[in-house]
């Protein structure tokens, strides 16, 4: 059996530029719908980005472009994913005696408290109801989040879907951090989700889990220069056009990673998804926790149950005593998730192996291996497990009115 042969991007690009826009009449290329273009041996394919309101337009497209990727020499394998870019009109003055209020808006006077409940409502009008979606054949969404970067969220992430998976349930993984996905590579899977009979994405398989990543579908290497909407857009895809589970074997959990912060992304899901719960991970450094009550805000103004916090890196176990050394602090993150009232989930210490078992794509925990950091994450998922399928997940927090 010979070795794929590495097309042309040259051929690849001139091919798609034969396929023609059917709103301008140019060229796929030169049309700028061609966006995050992935050549790599025997396969080449792209993210054929359109606007919302004319998707209906490009099935046709979307089949031809495949069909002229096919015909360069060195491409057996086509992958065209069509997704759609949200644009926001700008606002439109109104009267000089009253001045514009946006859609969706609640204005308030200055010094106002809106309560938590308005808060959530004080969003652009949705096609869907706030928290209404849940992607078919799942039974609960756990979002895993931080309130910034370098805290380890991916690597709690994927070991707590693995734990879960060991724990006896049928898990998926979602990499939302589309700016920065680094699923693929802490589960050593490089490949390309295929397409159903129904048009919808196969997640690929690894570990127990269904794990679906923007990084499967373009180059490690590629950044994604993308704005809030198309990034969004980009995520409810990966939500509702992947065949998570079906009627007969429903997926009993899907966990996704989330990027870091509280941005445009963060905000659709918690706003838009059916979340059965989040996690928060930190550090027990003040600069993270920081962050973190920030974090755990947006879930509760959004409506979000927290189902608790973890405390990542907790410490480091002395090669010779055993004895933890705090290098980054200690306790910080079960101390500011009883000042937020919210449940402390455990701690997970630093160890080489979790380290290398991410960089070797192999999940600690998956490995089989009787580490502290492994025994806490099975520890931790199922906590996570008795909270979400004894329904503590689906309780919304109390409403609070602060009055002066």
């Amino acid at each position: 059996m010979t070795d794929p042969v590495q097309p042309d991007r040259g051929a690849v690009l001139a091919a798609l530029e034969t396929v023609p826009d059917p709103k301008s009449g140019r060229g796929l290329v030169s049309a700028g719908l061609v966006q995050a273009l992935v050549v790599r041996p025997g396969r080449a394919g792209f993210m054929l980005e359109v606007p919302g309101a004319d998707v209906g337009l490009y099935g046709a497209t979307h089949e031809a472009a495949e069909a002229a990727l096919l015909k360069v020499p060195g491409v057996e394998k086509a992958q065209v994913v069509l997704t759609t870019a949200t644009e926001v009109s700008g606002p439109q003055p109104g009267p000089p005696s009253e001045p514009f209020q946006a859609p969706g808006t609640v204005r308030v006077r200055r010094g106002a408290r809106l309560s938590n409940e308005a808060q959530a409502q004080a969003q652009p009008p949705a096609q869907q109801p706030s928290g209404s979606m849940k992607p078919a054949h799942v039974r609960h969404v756990v979002a895993v989040a931080s309130g910034k970067g370098g805290v380890g969220k991916s690597t709690v992430a994927v070991n707590l879907a693995a734990a879960m998976a060991l724990l006896g349930r049928r898990v998926g993984l979602l990499d939302a951090d589309v700016y920065g996905p680094s699923v693929p590579r802490m589960t050593g899977v490089d490949a390309e989700p295929e397409m159903t009979a129904n048009k919808k994405l196969k997640p690929l398989e690894a570990w127990g889990l269904k794990v679906m990543s923007i990084g499967f579908l373009v180059d490690e290497a590629a950044p994604m220069i993308w704005r809030g909407p198309m990034a969004s857009s980009a995520l409810n895809q990966m939500l509702n056009d992947v065949a998570w589970g079906s009627e007969a074997e429903p997926l009993d959990i899907l966990v996704i990673d989330m990027p870091p912060g509280t941005g445009d992304i963060q905000l659709t899901l918690a706003q838009r998804v059916a979340l059965s719960g989040a996690v928060v991970v930190s550090t027990p450094q003040e600069v993270a926790l920081i962050d973190v009550r920030r974090g755990v805000s947006m879930f509760e103004k959004t409506r979000v149950p927290i189902l608790g916090v973890i405390e990542n890196m907790a410490f480091f176990p002395d090669p010779v005593t055993g004895a933890p050394i705090p290098i980054f602090g200690h306790g910080g993150a079960r101390s500011t998730a009883e000042a937020l009232g919210a449940p402390f989930l455990g701690e997970i210490p630093i160890e080489v192996a979790l380290r290398e078992a991410c960089d070797a794509g192999a999940p600690l925990v998956a490995q089989g291996g009787d580490s502290a950091a492994a025994r806490a994450f099975l520890a931790i998922a199922g906590t996570v497990l008795e909270q979400v399928e004894a329904g503590e997940g689906l309780k919304a927090p109390p409403r609070i009115v602060i009055e002066d």
